[in-house]
């Protein structure tokens, strides 16, 4: 008899799923589109708790809307093992990113209901609200507010560009649940998810043993310089504050690379005022995106960035002003050394291709982190493209992951209660 380890799920029910979940707002380009607490989220948030009722799952939701489903354990008084990721998306994203890590948490549960196999801890599959932001910033608040890092009232009073709220949505939508948040903590938190990068797939490796995040700062830099006609106002008697500001956008760059290999730099955002083709531009605001997984390389980005603005008008050699306001600083964060070996582990006994690796995006493992053991699986995605229609994955490369998912979820709760 196979040992509960080393079971298989049914990748081809796993892919199944996943599909069937897509077919929930689906975009031109063979995407999804499911903002958070949308009707499309919340249809697809129906069709997912349908299945986990199905599965035999006792479902609850939390104040935020987070959905947590459990399957009950040998020991009821053990800490459960909980696995999860998110099901909302981009306005054009694709049809894996979050929703993999959820399906194949579902597949576990289905997984160990064929096989008759009764965990000593309880397992528990959770759906976080409104992970990507895109509606209501920040990213990241279901888990967020979970974990005590954002209160709840500030999350449920967040408004999106119509002014509709999150708490008013959550009521709309019958997702306004009842458990207080912050929330018990379960034993340890796994997510599967695709890596969102092209390190894998260049590297032809099956799975991410995924070690931690990057630390990330955001801000917003203001360049002012002086509207003019762009007629009558010579080149030399310009103040042009768009020109300006191309040199900061390429300082982030520059600064990355000296930074490399984990050195991240993005210009995502850009307002050019007034607007118009025949005036010099008088006021550009632009976003910065800076990562790093050493604390302190990630301080000497953020020095150099500033110093950066603090020369503009000698970089241009005319009259400008840089502003520049942090707007959201989250810390590198280390996943539990124990839960990342046994991901490892899986991968090694399963025959997995496999490396060590950092994830640069924010997930809600990276919050969940910051209160229990936390590991995360990734596996590759075709050119590394994520937040995209095109965004794919091989089922095969699925179906591994959620094998090692599965075992390491298994040996975790085997463990629990244990000295």
């Amino acid at each position: 008899m196979t040992h509960p380890t080393m079971l298989k799920v049914n990748g081809a029910r796993l892919w199944t799923s996943l599909m069937d979940l897509a077919r929930i707002g689906p975009t031109p380009k063979g995407g999804s589109c499911r903002l958070a607490l949308t009707d499309l989220d919340t249809q697809g948030r129906d069709l997912v708790t349908g299945w986990m009722k199905e599965a035999g799952l006792d479902i609850r939701t939390d104040q935020i809307g987070n959905i947590i489903g459990r399957r009950a354990g040998q020991n009821p008084g053990l800490k459960p093992v909980a696995m999860g990721s998110h099901i909302d998306t981009q306005p054009t994203g694709g049809r894996f990113d979050g929703c993999y890590g959820v399906m194949a948490g579902l597949e576990v549960m289905r997984i160990l209901n064929d096989h008759g196999v009764r965990t000593q801890a309880p397992l528990e599959l959770m759906i976080w609200t409104n992970e990507e932001g895109a509606r209501f910033a920040p990213a990241m608040m279901g888990s967020g507010v979970f974990c005590g890092a954002i209160p709840l009232q500030s999350a449920l009073e967040t408004v999106d560009r119509d002014g509709k709220t999150v708490g008013d949505e959550l009521a709309r939508s019958g997702y306004a649940g009842s458990l207080p948040v912050p929330g018990v903590l379960p034993d340890s938190y796994f997510e599967a998810h695709i890596e969102q990068g092209p390190v894998l797939e260049d590297e032809r490796k099956v799975i991410g043993v995924v070690s931690g995040s990057l630390a990330l700062r955001w801000y917003e830099i203001t360049v002012t310089g002086n509207e003019a006609h762009a007629g009558p106002t010579p080149m030399h008697l310009r103040q042009d504050a768009l020109f300006a500001a191309t040199h900061l956008m390429q300082a982030v760059v520059r600064i990355a690379r000296a930074h490399a290999p984990e050195g991240r730099g993005t210009v995502g955002i850009v307002d050019v005022r007034p607007g118009s083709p025949n005036v010099i531009p008088g006021t550009v605001r632009f976003t910065v995106d800076l990562r790093h997984e050493d604390p302190a390389r990630l301080d000497d980005m953020d020095a150099q960035l500033k110093l950066a603005c603090r020369q503009l008008s000698e970089t241009v050699g005319y009259a400008v002003q840089a502003s520049l306001k942090e707007t959201w600083d989250f810390p590198a964060t280390p996943f539990d050394a124990h839960c990342v070996g046994l991901v490892r582990d899986q991968a090694e006994a399963r025959g997995y291709s496999h490396r060590d690796i950092v994830t640069g995006a924010g997930h809600d493992a990276v919050y969940m982190a910051t209160v229990v053991p936390t590991a995360m699986v990734f596996v590759p995605c075709r050119d590394g493209i994520s937040h995209n229609e095109a965004e794919y994955a091989e089922p095969e490369h699925l179906e591994a992951g959620a094998n090692v998912l599965l075992g390491a979820v298994l040996a975790r709760a085997s463990a629990c209660g244990l000295p």
